[in-house]
């Protein structure tokens, strides 16, 4: 037997035909805003997590959502 580990797909790069800077569907999927557990739409111009019901942007950087009330950015 070997004692080589294969890695793990959840630490795997990104698939080929996903953009680095987008965010990965299924997260999308799981997150919610965390004021008010609401769903959150996907700016990808803006690199941003909406949160309709909060009125708050939560930045996306380096391909993580930074969703910290406190980092998010008041919208309109």
């Amino acid at each position: 037997m070997s004692n080589v580990s294969t890695p793990n797909s959840s630490t795997s790069m990104p698939p080929a035909d996903r953009p680095a800077d987008s965010v990965d569907p299924k997260l999308l999927e799981i997150l919610v805003c965390p004021l008010t557990k609401c769903p959150l739409e996907y700016d990808a111009e803006k690199q941003e997590l909406i949160s309709r019901a909060a009125k708050l942007a939560y930045p996306i950087r380096d391909g993580i959502p930074i969703m910290l009330p406190e980092e998010a950015r008041r919208i309109e």
